[in-house]
């Protein structure tokens, strides 16, 4: 099994940081939360009640989501963050508050037509975007979706290091109150976190704040340890 004996409540608007090795079943955790995957054991539950009993399509609106495989879409650059709201509402403010918390407005209203600009190679006058741009854009559109748990795959793995900086030195302005599940490789982001969940093989292996963890000096103390030695 990918997960085996996971034990974890996650409560409203606290900020929960997923970290570990590749394999140790981050991912896999994050779309069974979604329901993408059900689980072959065990159960999930919303307010005391499984999620199985929800409607499918209501449940998934509870969620804004950035995977790491997240999709490029040949359309304006307005039209690619309002995707995630399939409302067909169009509000112009919240566009530009979502693009401007993904670090990402700058470079979309220099864009010739703005937000209108097309993206991508596929028509002529088109912009395409570096993989980094695209990510940004990523983030823009999960920012834009008023869902109340935002998960963050990885969302930082084509940024460079200014960009991830102005993403997760503030998280608290990105996740405006919501309840905010994210996964990292890069331990250095996740200090602010309220909860740092360990994973190795499957299984929680530690949980706790940053300075819990690294007082415990166990998994998650040699991981940022070997990591930040890498920038002395």
């Amino acid at each position: 099994p990918a997960l085996a004996n996971i034990n974890l409540t996650i409560t409203r608007g606290e900020k929960v940081a997923i970290v570990g090795p590749n394999g140790s079943g981050k991912t896999t955790l994050a779309k069974l939360l979604c329901r993408l995957y059900d689980p072959d054991s065990g159960k999930i539950s919303l307010d005391g009640k499984s999620i199985d009993t929800y409607d499918l399509n209501e449940y998934r609106k509870l969620f804004s989501v950035v995977f790491q495989d997240f999709m490029l879409y040949f359309l304006t650059a307005g039209d690619n963050i309002r995707l995630a709201d399939n409302t067909g509402s169009d509000n112009q403010e919240r566009l530009r508050r979502a693009a401007s918390a993904a670090g990402v407005s700058a470079l979309l209203e220099s864009l010739p037509q703005g937000y209108e600009t097309m993206l991508g190679h596929q028509t002529g006058g088109s912009r395409e975007l570096s993989w980094g741009e695209w990510q940004k854009i990523a983030i823009a559109r999960a920012l834009y979706r008023d869902s109340p748990v935002l998960i963050l795959d990885e969302p930082s793995s084509s940024l460079d290091a200014d960009s991830e900086y102005e993403i997760f030195s503030d998280l608290d302005r990105i996740t405006d109150g919501r309840t905010c599940i994210f996964i990292s490789h890069r331990l250095a982001n996740v200090r602010d976190a309220d909860r740092i969940i360990v994973l190795d093989k499957g299984r929680i292996a530690e949980a706790g704040s940053h300075d819990e963890l690294m007082t415990a000096q166990g998994r998650y103390y040699s991981m940022f340890t070997r990591q930040k030695s890498l920038y002395r």
